[in-house]
């Protein structure tokens, strides 16, 4: 039996895998080019992986979680 879905892996394959590198970008400071589509940002925060800092998105220890879940 295998365990339920968790975390990005909820929202399938293909969201889970931008949303992953948009997380990535977030924490390498690579916002500019190219720039993190909003509709990802907001979902990133509202599932509480990304909090705004400054202006800036700044990924959360939770977001930092779930990177290591899909490497």
């Amino acid at each position: 039996m295998s365990e339920p879905e968790k975390g990005l892996a909820t929202l399938g394959l293909d969201k889970a895998i931008r949303l992953r590198w948009a997380l990535r970008d977030i924490r390498g400071k690579r916002l500019k080019l190219p720039p993190i589509d909003p509709n990802d940002l907001r979902t990133l925060i509202d599932m509480g992986y990304v909090e705004m800092k400054d202006g800036q998105p700044v990924v959360t220890n939770a977001g930092l979680e779930e990177i290591e879940l899909g490497d």
